[in-house]
């Protein structure tokens, strides 16, 4: 019996997120709901689910407008969802929302990526698994790819990152090594960074505990983007971050923006702050009143290309 306790003794509880057990178990606060693939009788919006690694199993879920007839290439926003790298997927209502949304003003295709979570997948996994799929959607610059939807509806020319939170992170990561590895076979027009995650002056736990490999320090550049030596590669034109008025992590955005600016890195960098706000409200506040100008800068930004 005594065994048996010992192995549900917590040794570490990270709300709202997980708690981790003795005997390696996670257990996590929150579930997400999946809202499946399909056509948006609203909009004629399609989305499907496609498999990018059967040996990893990473995978992603693809949207694309209504198409008004052939030959139309229209740009690729390469999203990558928030949720602290351990919780959210590509498959949820309020993102799904969120990108017909979006969607439907841009007149973008969106492949959303469906990373490993950790702590079962310990980071960098889930950045590993985020540039494979950016290097699987380059394999279609000939229009002769795996997938017919990027071969058929994308102009590689023409592509956006883009993600909330630790998705914002995972974006900045994936630019920067596309920049400085020289990624052939698309372009990455720009980056829309919202409400980033990035580590602070002190240790972050969850993250060295999710990281085993990281410090949790300001000396790791997936957390302090100014220590990176490959940050003036950055491999885009420009970029546009996102922060909220109430949101803890407001201050790293704000800094995020200076860094880029000392870098040297060559491209602009625009900064939107929505007053009044808090983290990621634009997934569960889309009725309130900054959500419309926040989507609006995003399309501008999107449309400006």
């Amino acid at each position: 019996m005594a065994s048996g306790t010992n192995s549900n003794e917590i040794i570490h509880d990270f709300p709202p997120f997980f708690k981790a057990f003795k005997d390696g178990h996670i257990e996590r606060y929150l579930t997400h709901d999946h809202f499946p693939a399909g056509l948006d009788p609203n909009t004629g919006i399609q989305s499907k689910d496609v498999v990018i690694s059967p040996e990893t199993g990473l995978s992603a879920r693809i949207y694309i407008p209504e198409i008004n007839g052939p030959d139309q290439k229209l740009p690729l926003l390469v999203h990558y969802h928030g949720g602290g790298f351990c919780a959210g997927s590509p498959y949820e209502t309020v993102l799904h929302k969120f990108i017909i949304s979006l969607i439907s003003q841009a007149k973008v295709v969106v492949i959303t990526v469906d990373y490993r979570l950790a702590p079962e997948h310990p980071l960098p996994i889930a950045y590993d698994d985020s540039w494979a799929a950016l290097q699987w959607i380059a394999t279609h610059s000939n229009n002769q790819g795996p997938e017919p939807w990027l071969n058929e509806y994308v102009d590689l020319g023409r592509v956006f990152l883009a993600g909330e939170s630790a998705g914002a992170n995972i974006t900045h990561y994936v630019a920067v090594r596309a920049g400085a590895t020289g990624l052939a076979g698309l372009k990455i027009v720009g980056l829309i960074i919202i409400h980033p995650f990035f580590g602070g002056k002190e240790r972050d736990e969850m993250y060295k505990f999710l990281c085993p490999t990281s410090s949790g320090c300001d000396d790791d550049p997936k957390l302090n983007p100014a220590v990176d030596p490959d940050l003036s590669s950055l491999g885009c034109t420009k970029v546009l971050v996102c922060v909220a008025e109430k949101d803890w992590l407001k201050d790293r955005g704000v800094t995020y923006c200076e860094t880029l600016g000392k870098s040297g890195w060559g491209g602009s960098v625009e900064l939107l702050e929505s007053k009044g706000e808090d983290h990621c409200f634009h997934l569960f506040n889309a009725d309130g009143e900054n959500f419309r100008p926040l989507m609006k800068k995003i399309v501008d930004f999107i449309l400006r290309d």
